[in-house]
This record gives structure tokens, sequence and C-alpha cells, in this order.
């Protein structure tokens, strides 16, 4: 599953590139996106009484995106444990094998006052769709 981004206008900076503080936010689209096509998504955990929070943020830019480009960003579950999760990313623009970019996000699960809970004591469901896409 990819998440597909055009690049705006008003994401890039006056050398025509995209932004370097768009990416997180593209990050975050591909990670709903994914857990979404997982079987539940960030408000299903939120209505069960489960947060998760961004501990971390990396960013590898190996080249630039451009205004109109369109953009593919892929999430996988790169680490997934009972209190933590990291989502790992690639960006490739549409049509090319060649990776732009690479990151990863790190999550801790929390109760609904971000007190830090063991995911697979307190929902074993939820924990065993996210375990299902570490395949």
């Amino acid at each position: 599953m990819e998440t597909e981004i055009v690049v705006r206008y008003a994401e890039t900076d006056q050398m025509g590139i995209a932004h370097h503080s768009n990416y997180a936010i593209w990050y975050e689209a591909s990670r709903s996106d994914f857990i979404r096509d997982l079987g539940i998504s960030y408000s299903d955990c939120e209505k069960k009484g489960f947060m998760l929070p961004l501990i971390s943020l990396e960013c590898q830019f190996k080249k630039p995106a451009y205004y109109e480009d369109t953009l593919l960003i892929k999430a996988f579950i790169e680490k997934l444990t009972p209190v933590r999760l990291v989502i790992g990313y690639e960006i490739r623009k549409k049509g090319s094998d060649e990776v732009i970019a690479t990151g990863k996000t790190g999550h801790v699960w929390t109760d609904l006052h971000l007190k830090p809970v063991n995911l697979k004591k307190n929902n074993n469901e939820i924990y065993q769709i996210l375990e299902s896409g570490t395949a």
C-alpha cells in the first residue's frame, strides 16, 4: 500500500524544492493509510482508549522533490513491541524505482492520559492487527 502525494506550490521553498518540514506530514498521511489498510484506524484506537504519540522522527534526504512531482510513500512496520511501534518510510517519485527519501517515526502506546501502556495486554486485538503488518 502506498500513499500518493502531489507536491503543492506552497510546500516548496525559494529553490522550488519541497521543504523538509513537509516530510513529517507526508509520513503521517502514509502511516494513517497503512494502519487503516491493516484494518484499524487511529480514531478506532482512540475510541478504545489508546493513543500513539510520536516520540522520534528521522529523515534522510537522497534526492529533491519538486513542485508538481507525484510522490509515492510506502510505510511499513520496522519494529513492534507491546509498548512501542517504529514505522519506516520510503519515498519515490511516481514512475521511478529510485528512492528519494527514507525515514522512520517512533511511537509509544499510551492511555488517554498519555501514560504508557502494554497494548498486547490491554488490547490484544489491536496488537494482532499490527503484528499482521510486520510480515
